[in-house]
């Protein structure tokens, strides 16, 4: 084989015996430094971006586009918004993730890759039909379980092999990149946590019924733990709706815990409406709550504080990009290289922890005011039903376990924050106690 490199005068059919075994390997050896060199400055800029949450995907997840000022920030588009909430209100109420996508089909709603190309968009995936792509169970499940819509961006999810191969291969979760609050949510933190608790559970709907069952997904049995089954009794002309073990029905070691959707009803729909009532009786919790909603001057601070954090970690990353520049160049030996990488890395991660301690308190100042109002909403509205929906039920239970006997237990979503208000009310009356007590 010949060959011949013109920009470096190299002919191997006429190359001497210096050229071919001196001259040829060292200039390989150099190019190939070279481009491993520009490889790693590129990877560690693209991180330092990663970590300062900008998007870098080429194109933006459905339900958000590039903002026109900045194309490493998402802006909420209002038309693919709304079918992500409603693919979300959808799982909520009860359908399976398969009947959503067939739904949007039905619907003629363009499936993400279609709407993208709509947009005059050049994108190219990898699962294109003749006649175009339709919504498929993947994609609507895709959607439901992506963070993205809560305002937070997790990239870093793949990475190449070398520089020298395209290939990529996926990275574990803990690796992942994520920042929150990087862009406007569309998708509540209550919404999305009920939706990946249903997503563990069986949806499908029977045949024979034509409606959700409130309790579908909600439903298990207290002693094996298995998901409780739907059961119609027909007798006489009339029948009862029954929930029984799954896994007696597949006659294996359990009992039925046999339990009429009636009674169920009337039981959940009691418990409930005492929880709330419960809830709703710590006055002065959601006076505290409501003064929080106002205080917003301390958020304000918390936001100073994490742009300047941000500011400081990105001299610390442009630092140890630049230090590979210095030491192709002989600025640095090797040495000092490597220690003031290592103080710059240790830097950057102080940073980063610091970082990440500021974002949480800002997400904490922000759950426990703002989004206070919407969670007593549910409870009032939970107050004024003579029976208890499946919206509001899967609003506010996470779980509900049947024993025999006609024994129920519940588990609540805020239960956590009940527990705190407990405690904080506790204490009050406590401290007012002592006060009457000293006057």
């Amino acid at each position: 084989m010949r060959f011949i490199a013109l920009t470096d005068h190299y002919d191997s059919l006429s190359a001497d015996m210096g050229e071919r075994q001196i001259v040829l390997p060292v200039k390989n050896f150099i190019n190939d430094s070279y481009c491993r060199d520009i490889s790693t400055k590129v990877k560690s800029q693209l991180a330092v971006k990663r970590k300062s949450g900008e998007c870098l995907s080429p194109f933006a997840v459905y339900g958000y586009r590039k903002s026109a000022e900045d194309r490493n920030k998402l802006v909420v588009d209002e038309y693919a918004a709304e079918i992500v909430r409603s693919i979300f209100r959808w799982k909520i109420e009860g359908m399976a993730v398969s009947a959503i996508a067939k739904r949007l089909n039905e619907l003629h709603i363009l499936s993400p890759s279609e709407y993208k190309r709509f947009l005059g968009l050049n994108y190219r995936g990898g699962f294109a039909g003749g006649s175009g792509s339709q919504w498929g169970s993947s994609s609507v499940k895709r959607i439901l379980t992506d963070e993205v819509y809560l305002g937070h961006l997790l990239q870093g999810k793949t990475e190449k092999i070398n520089y020298k191969v395209k290939k990529s291969i996926g990275k574990p979760r803990e690796e992942w990149v994520r920042v929150e609050n990087t862009h406007e949510a569309v998708i509540s933190e209550s919404d999305f946590e009920t939706v990946q608790n249903l997503l563990k559970t069986d949806g499908r709907i029977s045949p024979e019924s034509r409606s959700v069952s409130p309790f579908m997904g909600l439903l298990f049995c207290g002693d094996c733990g298995e998901q409780m089954i739907r059961r119609t009794v027909k007798y006489k002309g009339s029948s009862r709706v029954y929930y029984i073990c799954s896994t007696k029905n597949r006659c294996e070691r359990c009992s039925r815990h046999s339990i009429e959707e009636n009674v169920l009803k009337e039981l959940v729909g009691t418990a409930v409406r005492r929880y709330a009532n419960d809830f709703l009786a710590q006055q002065k919790l959601f006076e505290l709550a409501r003064e929080k909603e106002t205080n917003m001057e301390a958020v304000a601070g918390c936001q100073r504080e994490l742009a300047r954090l941000k500011q400081e970690q990105d001299k610390y990353y442009g630092l140890c990009a630049g230090l590979y520049e210095d030491l192709a160049q002989n600025v640095v030996t090797k040495e000092e290289f490597e220690r003031l990488h290592r103080e710059f890395q240790r830097k950057a991660e102080e940073v980063s922890r610091a970082q990440e301690q500021q974002q949480g308190l800002i997400k904490k100042m922000l759950q426990d005011g703002v989004a206070s109002a919407g969670r007593l909403a549910k409870f009032r509205d939970s107050l004024k039903l003579d029976e208890i929906d499946r919206h509001t039920l899967t609003s506010l239970v996470k779980r509900i376990d049947v024993y025999e006997g006609r024994r129920i237990e519940i588990e609540f979503y805020f239960q956590d924050e009940y527990q705190i208000m407990q405690e904080y009310a506790a204490s009050l009356s406590v401290q007012g106690s002592s006060r009457e007590r000293g006057a």
